[in-house]
This record gives structure tokens, C-alpha cells and sequence, in this order.
């Protein structure tokens, strides 16, 4: 595999069940508000966005994100990648328990000329940089997804 090729996998479990899982996963202007790292979300068509994000590094990635596979009946959200990232990314949700399992893959190519001239120097910073950016975004969702819990508990319109 190339040095600026990175393959991912992610596995989650949150306390919400899977249709409010997949409506607020499948709400790609709002991941800044459940994932710090995702600075900036710019919708540009119905179900493609700019994002820009930045962990730990300091440098930003900036790619856009259409989905391309938006199906909730079976828990499939999976979307095509293109800019400093190129690739694929998805979700998969499935029942658990009283929540949801989340599964998350990622593969892409680093196009960021920076990162790419860096690439065997970087990879273990950026892998790492990957991990603390997915632990973030985890603890993000499920504190976004409580909120939405404690609103229906108390009668608020939640979505």
C-alpha cells in the first residue's frame, strides 16, 4: 500500500436507537456541532458538503463529501470523498440492545501536497491524529445524542 494510502475502521456504540443515529450522521452540515474537529461544515447540494477539519496537527483537511448511498432502512450511509482527501467513507448501523452499533470505514488517498511529500515521516502522526479525532467524535455524538433523548423526556420537539 502506498505511504499516503490509509485504510480505517472505527466501532461505536451509542445510546440512541438507529433512525435518530442515522438522521443526525446523515446531517452532514451539523457535524460541527457533535464533532470539534469537523470546524466547518458548507453545504453544497442536498446531500454533499464542504467539510474542513483539524485535531490535533496542525493542519487542516478540507474535502467535500457527497453521499452517494443514503439508505435507512438498512443502516448504510456511505459517501465519496474529494479534495485533500479522496476516497470513501461509511457508516454502517445495526440494533444493539437499546441503542446502536456503529461501524466506520474509511479509505482514502492524502492528496495535501504538505502530507504527501511527508508521507513516511507523517504516517504514524497522522494515524494517531485519525485515532484522537474518532475518540473525539464519538464522545461528541453521544453527548449530542443525549441532548436529544433528555429534549423528548421533557417534551421538546427534538430534530
Amino acid at each position: 500500500m502506498p505511504l499516503n494510502h490509509y485504510r480505517f475502521r472505527s466501532v461505536w456504540s451509542v445510546d440512541s436507537p438507529p433512525e435518530q443515529t442515522f438522521d443526525v450522521l446523515a446531517d452532514l452540515a451539523a457535524y460541527p456541532h457533535w464533532w470539534r474537529e469537523v470546524r466547518e461544515a458548507r453545504q453544497v447540494a442536498e446531500d454533499a458538503a464542504e467539510l474542513r477539519c483539524r485535531s490535533v496537527l496542525p493542519y487542516d483537511l478540507v474535502f467535500q463529501t457527497h453521499h452517494n448511498t443514503k439508505d435507512p432502512r438498512t443502516g448504510l450511509l456511505r459517501a465519496d470523498l474529494v479534495g485533500d482527501l479522496d476516497g470513501t467513507a461509511s457508516w454502517r448501523l445495526e440494533p444493539e440492545g437499546r441503542g446502536t452499533r456503529l461501524v466506520y470505514e474509511q479509505e482514502v488517498v492524502v492528496r495535501k501536497p504538505l502530507l504527501r511529500a511527508l508521507a513516511l515521516i507523517s504516517r504514524p502522526l497522522l494515524k494517531a491524529n485519525h485515532e484522537l479525532m474518532m475518540r473525539s467524535g464519538r464522545r461528541g455524538l453521544r453527548t449530542y445524542l443525549a441532548g436529544f433523548r433528555a429534549g423528548a423526556r421533557e417534551g421538546r420537539p427534538i430534530g
